[in-house]
């Protein structure tokens, strides 16, 4: 069997799927924060106690929210940031004894939708994380593209393309930078723009669902978001030319978004036509850690 772990900021969760696909068992704790040592034991508690209960071993693969650097071997570019600067892998592998795989997060988002999801049916695959973070990853032949190092698909900490009058320089961001896609598209970043706008305080689900109800400044600040992600979605096709776009992460329950979105990319994009499918996940908050133990699937 196969064994996923998606290691999140708040949440470790833990899978085990069988060849097929199958879910056997799944456990989820909160996690440690700021204490590495007990994120290890307990994602190592999780395999073990996975095991247990099924009798049997399985492979590990583990989803974090950054990479591990091949100049270091210490994880990297992490927004849990106590993660940073440490050899996660190693560390995992020596308390399970057994090799592990660690990949990103984002693009374990998008091996799950290729290998059965939302992509199953495409060759080139790119998994758009919008959530309380923005990220991104590729999957090729259902395979994670994690580039020479690591960065593939980091999406999050480029500028937003294409700026208007009143963008620049940007909202701050924790990478120490201004103006990142994420600072503008994450469901914090929808807030704090119709903070801006509106003066009111609201939660991206609630701006949402005010715009439902017809309410003026909740449309424009969805106006200014959709225009947005479609400006930075369009710089990514222009290189990418991807067979399908998939969303995960929180706001990807925003059903509009699969309606309107096309047709905000497509200005941007430098082609005769986009008709690349941009599909919700199939697997929803699931896909990361099934993500995460597919990385062991066999080749075809």
């Amino acid at each position: 069997m196969l064994i996923g772990i998606d290691w999140g900021g708040t949440k470790i969760e833990a899978i085990a799927l069988d060849e097929d696909g199958t879910a056997l068992a799944r456990r989820r704790i909160a996690t440690p924060q700021h204490d590495y040592d007990a994120g290890i034991r307990a994602a190592a508690d999780l395999v073990r106690g996975i095991e247990a209960e099924l009798g049997r071993d399985g492979t590990v693969g583990i989803g974090i929210p950054g990479a591990i650097s091949p100049a270091t071997g210490l994880v990297k570019n992490a927004n849990s940031t106590w993660l940073n600067g440490r050899p996660l892998d190693k560390d995992i592998e020596q308390a399970l004894r057994r090799p592990v795989r660690v990949e990103n997060d984002a693009n374990c988002l998008a091996v799950s939708e290729a290998t059965d999801g939302a992509g199953a049916d495409a060759g080139v695959v790119w998994a758009v994380i919008l959530g309380t973070g923005v990220g991104s990853g590729i999957a090729i032949g259902g395979r994670a593209l994690s580039g020479r190092d690591r960065i593939a698909g980091e999406w999050g900490h480029n500028p937003l393309p294409a700026p208007r009058d009143d963008e620049p320089p940007g909202p701050p961001c924790y990478c120490g930078r201004q103006g990142c896609i994420e600072t503008f598209l994450s469901g914090p970043a929808m807030a704090a723009d119709h903070a801006r706008h509106a003066g009111q305080t609201l939660k991206a689900e609630e701006i949402v669902a005010a715009m439902r109800t017809g309410d003026g400044d909740a449309r424009a600040t969805f106006r200014r978001y959709l225009d947005r992600l479609g400006r930075a979605m369009a710089h990514v096709v222009n290189i990418l030319d991807p067979d399908v776009i998939v969303i995960g992460g929180g706001l990807s329950e925003i059903d509009e978004l699969y309606r309107d979105l096309p047709a905000a990319v497509a200005p941007h994009v430098f082609s005769d036509r986009f008709t690349t499918p941009i599909r919700k996940s199939r697997h929803g908050p699931s896909s990361g850690v099934r993500g995460a133990a597919w990385l062991w699937r066999e080749r075809p």
